[in-house]
This record gives C-alpha cells, sequence and structure tokens, in this order.
C-alpha cells in the first residue's frame, strides 16, 4: 500500500471542495483511496463559529453532542456515534474562532465520491473523511474516519480459521480507521498543508453502497 500526501495552498471557508481536489490532483487512477481531513470538508460547508467566552464554548459543546461528560481539562462527549472531546470542535488551523465537525460527514463522503469519480472518470473510487484523536491511557493522536463511502467497512474474520485451525468468533477489521490513521500519519497535524492523501493498493473491498452505521 502506497500513501502520499498531497500539498495544498490554503483551503478557504465556503469555496467548492471538488474544484480544490481537482486543482491539486490532476489524475486519480481506479481502485484508490482519497483521505480527506474534516477541517477542509467543514469548511467548505461554512462549518465554523466564533464563540465568546467559556458559556458559549460550553453552549456549543452541548449543541453539537449527543452526551457530553465534564471532565477537569475537557468535555467527554459522543459526536457522530463516536467517543471524542469537545465534540471534535477545534481551533487549530482556523483563521480565527473555531472549527466544528461536518453536520452529515456520510452525506459529504457520499456527494464527494459522486462528483470525483465522474470528475475523474472512474469507477472504482473510496473517500474517507479522516479527524485526529486520542486513545485512553496512551499519548499522542492517531486518526479515525468520520465518515467513509464507495468501500466496505469491515473485513469480517468470524467463522473463518486461524492459522491453528481455530475459528474466529468475534474479530473484524475496522478498514476506514485504519486508511485513516495510516493517511493522517503522512498529512501531520500542524504546518504541513496536507490535507489530501492518495492511498493506492489498499486491500479495500470496493462497494456501491455504503451502510451508514457498519461501525
Amino acid at each position: 500500500m502506497k500513501v502520499t500526501a498531497v500539498r495544498t495552498r490554503i483551503f478557504k471557508e465556503g469555496e467548492n471542495l471538488v474544484a480544490f481536489v481537482r486543482e491539486h490532483i490532476p489524475r486519480l487512477k481506479e481502485r484508490t483511496v482519497l483521505a480527506v481531513t474534516s477541517k477542509i470538508v467543514a469548511l467548505s460547508e461554512r462549518r465554523t463559529a466564533r464563540p465568546a467566552g467559556k458559556a458559549a464554548d460550553e453552549a456549543l459543546i452541548r449543541s453539537e453532542s449527543t452526551a457530553v461528560v465534564p471532565t477537569k481539562h475537557v468535555f467527554l462527549t459522543i459526536q457522530g456515534g463516536m467517543l471524542t472531546a469537545n465534540a471534535g470542535i477545534d481551533a487549530s488551523n482556523a483563521v480565527e474562532g473555531v472549527i466544528l465537525l461536518p453536520k452529515y460527514p456520510s452525506r459529504s463522503a457520499a456527494r464527494l465520491l459522486r462528483s470525483l469519480k465522474r470528475a475523474y472518470r472512474v469507477k472504482r473510487l473510496g473517500i474517507v473523511i479522516t479527524d485526529s484523536r486520542t486513545m485512553p491511557l496512551r499519548a499522542g493522536v492517531t486518526a479515525v474516519a468520520i465518515a467513509y463511502a464507495g468501500m466496505k467497512g469491515l473485513r469480517d474474520y468470524r467463522r473463518k480459521r486461524d492459522i491453528f485451525g481455530r475459528r474466529f468468533r468475534y474479530t473484524q477489521v475496522n478498514i476506514p480507521d485504519s486508511l485513516a490513521t495510516a493517511s493522517a500519519l503522512t498529512m501531520g497535524e500542524g504546518a504541513e498543508r496536507q490535507p489530501l492523501a492518495i492511498v493506492e493498493d489498499a486491500p479495500v473491498a470496493f462497494a456501491s453502497r455504503t451502510r451508514k452505521n457498519e461501525l
């Protein structure tokens, strides 16, 4: 598998995401996965805010979450079916204020997939929208896929046999999160200006439909 981060100009709030991708990636091959940071997806949808003060910050976090638990440093929240800090709201790489997560990321991924398949004239393409996450009891961030499209999300080992002939009972491999972390490692977290990554020869099963709650 080959992962190539793409250096770009700074993405502006409200601009066309498909045009931005095409500007920086002249060609995409069949059976490619494109990783896109949630920041530029959110910016394309004008998902920004400028809360003034601690109370406004908390109100915004609560409005973006389905569950909230205050802690010493952050609010632990459920946002989009996943555990995250502060509903994924982040000030890093924002011109001013904060950037929220996309409102309906699965729809965003599906829409981007349709547009890019037409633009690049490919039939098998995958989209992964990435976002940084911390892991309990571990230092540093990795990444998850807050949404994906164009491929199956799980590789199922259940009822298959291991090298000694024992059947798996529970094991499934999470493909989108694995691709998100591999892509985020190359894209970086700071001033690299690499919000896109091209993943080639990935061991994924491309599919025309994505089951929204598969993960």
